[in-house]
This record gives structure tokens, sequence and C-alpha cells, in this order.
């Protein structure tokens, strides 16, 4: 018998072999088992979206900037919209025919004194531009003389900000042209009592809103903000009248002309 023969025949053979076997299951051709469990996949449910607009938001509020919009609304010619965060924390965001059916230009506008609506010039109506002071600082402003497109900037991102706000958030496919992530938002309840229009709502990575896709039309981003003034500056003075309407003016009535109203001398 040879020497090798009675390695493999006696229990020191048995030993071999197995460790053998060992061997070749640890061979190179076989993946080696897992030494922890693998890590679960990013986190991509509501909450997580819920929580992701939160974070950006925040970030809005604290962003100071000056950054032109477009304004696109169906069956009407696009707008600039201007806004303004200053670095002292006042705001302004100036809105072409806003009030007045569409006929008048409008400035909405926050200091440490108030909210002000401001009737601005324009080619129809060459005026001197007036502020009314509307609601207090970060008080409400009354719907029939709210043109709304300013809440995005300004008191909407405190309702996105605060998670326990009745909404319903998911990541939503880019509004066209639009940079960052976008969120659509929904009410859960059947009014929702804050100053948050809903729909869709686009952030960069730094809080800067790209777009939003709301009711009254599609906000979208022109141009990289610029830098924020140390504080805004009212478009006119201060008065004590009253601030325009939303609702067109009521179209004048006719008078009738002296032969419709004379009575006739055979009457």
């Amino acid at each position: 018998m040879s020497v090798r023969s009675a390695i493999f025949r006696g229990p020191l053979g048995a030993g071999v072999i197995a460790g053998l076997i060992a061997l070749t299951a640890c061979g190179s051709d076989d993946p080696a088992p897992a030494a922890t469990a693998p890590a679960p996949p990013a986190a991509t449910g509501a909450g997580d979206a819920r929580q992701q607009l939160a974070g950006l938001a925040a970030a809005a509020k604290d962003r100071k900037l000056t950054a032109t919009y477009t304004l696109s609304v169906s069956g009407r010619p696009d707008r600039t919209v201007v806004v303004t965060s200053a670095t002292d924390g006042s705001w302004r965001i100036d809105i072409p025919e806003a009030a007045l059916g569409g006929t008048a230009d409008v400035s909405m506008a926050q200091n440490g004194e108030g909210i002000y609506q401001c009737a601005l010039p324009s080619s129809s109506r060459p005026l001197q531009p007036t502020c009314v002071r509307v609601a207090k600082p970060g008080g409400r402003v009354d719907a029939k003389v709210d043109p709304r497109v300013w809440h995005p900037f300004t008191d909407s991102r405190e309702v996105l900000i605060d998670r326990d706000a009745p909404l319903a958030v998911s990541v939503t496919k880019p509004i066209s042209g639009a940079q960052g992530t976008c969120f659509s938002v929904e009410s859960t309840t059947t009014s929702l009592k804050a100053p948050l229009d809903v729909g869709i709502y686009c952030y960069d990575g730094d809080g800067t809103l790209t777009a939003a896709r709301l009711a009254y039309g599609t906000l979208k981003l022109t141009n990289p903000p610029a830098a924020a003034p140390a504080t805004i500056t009212l478009a006119g003075s201060i008065v004590n009248g009253e601030p325009l309407g939303m609702a067109a003016p009521p179209t004048p009535t006719a008078e009738p002309s002296p032969s419709e109203s004379s009575p006739s001398p055979n009457g």
C-alpha cells in the first residue's frame, strides 16, 4: 500500500478529504457569502417626499435673491414677474396685469410695518404709483385684493415646511424646462385654510423655486437669480386709499341720447 493510499483510507484521510471539500467550496468560481445583510434601497415613499419638500422649502425661506419668472396663463401673453427677497427679511413681488380683471399692474410687498399692495403705472394706466397697507406683517390678505402669485415666494413655504399640514406630497415628473425636483402637492382635507395653492412645486437643491404649476398659471424661473439687496423699496408712496380689487370693474352703462330720453311729441 502506498503512503498516498494510506492517507486517504485512514481517519486522517477523511479529515483531508473534508478539508479539500471545504477549500473547493471557497473557490473563486462561487461568490463568497455576504457578511452582513444588503443595505435597503433609497426610500422613495410619500413620507420621504414630504420631508424632502419641507427641507427645500426651509432652504427657500432662507434664500435671499432677486429673480425673474415667466408667468404663463392659457389664452394670455406671457408676463414677467420680478421677485426680490432682501437680506433684512423684507420682500417685494411685481406682478403685471394682476388686478382689475387683468388690466392693472400691482406690486405686493412686506416690510417691518406691514404687507402692501401697490398700484403700478402701465401704458394703459399711466398713474402715480401708490401703496396701500392690506395686512400686518405675516398677516392674511383679503381674497378680493389678493393676486395670489406672490404666495409661492412667501407664506406658502411655511405650509410646506409644516410636516403636520394636511398635505399629500409625491415626487412628480419635471415641468418642462425646470431645474431641480418637482413635487405634486395636494390637500388631504376639503378646505385648506392656509395660503397655499395646490399643484406642482419645483425646487433646486439650494432652495430656489424654479417652477410652479398652479390654478392661476405656470411660473418658471427665466435666469439664474442675482444677489439680493439689503432691503426692498416700496413701489410708491403710502396712502390711505382702497387697494385695487381683483375683479374687473363693471362696464359703464351708456347714457341714453337726448332723442331716446325725450318723449315723442305725439306720445
